[in-house]
């Protein structure tokens, strides 16, 4: 009895240390939600014909998002982690969160008269992010020369992605999304 008691507990720790134990141990070596980004500088230089509307935020099961309504088409944008300063004068905002992500936009706020089109006051906080898992500020740091500034406090360096959607109408969006963790 003592034989056959030894050789079923031997069975069963080989069979509890060979056999993953199920999806964890799969995943572990995997990205988180599949995501495959980075935290580096994503750009594109060109100009865009339009303004800056509005700006939106959402949180979803792997990341927050940050949108941008543009009326007209939006093609040049910079995104990178650094220091964050206001249009014009260049000097420093610090934001909450443990890193920084600089968004400028190559459109401005204004139409082609002139005729301001944003309705928010540089130095404004852009959206409520309180109980987001990621932004802790999203804050306007001004409109100049055609491009404008948005400060996104995050609660570290994360992955992020850039990407543009057309429509609807004489829309455009930029949306940039940024991990809840790498």
């Amino acid at each position: 009895m003592k034989r056959l008691f030894t050789v079923l507990l031997s069975l069963v720790l080989g069979a509890v240390f060979l056999v993953p134990a199920g999806p964890a141990a799969t995943a572990a070596g995997s990205p988180y939600c599949g995501i495959r980004w980075g935290s580096l500088p994503e750009s594109d230089p060109t100009m865009s014909a339009g303004w800056l509307q509005n700006v939106r935020t959402g949180r979803h099961a792997c990341f927050d998002r940050i949108v941008f309504d543009v009326h007209g088409d939006i093609e040049g944008y910079h995104v990178s982690y650094g220091t964050f300063t206001n249009e014009g004068e260049g000097r420093a905002i610090p934001l909450r969160g443990a890193a920084d992500l600089v968004i400028v936009l190559r459109v401005p706020i204004y139409d082609e008269q002139g005729t301001v089109r944003f309705p928010y006051r540089y130095g404004s906080e852009l959206a409520n992010v309180n109980s987001y898992s990621t932004f802790r500020q999203v804050f306007f740091g001004g409109s100049f020369e055609g491009q404008t500034t948005i400060g996104l406090g995050v609660r570290a360096r994360l992955p992020f992605r850039v990407f543009i959607l057309d429509g609807p109408g004489d829309l455009s969006r930029l949306v940039v999304d940024v991990a809840h963790r790498w």
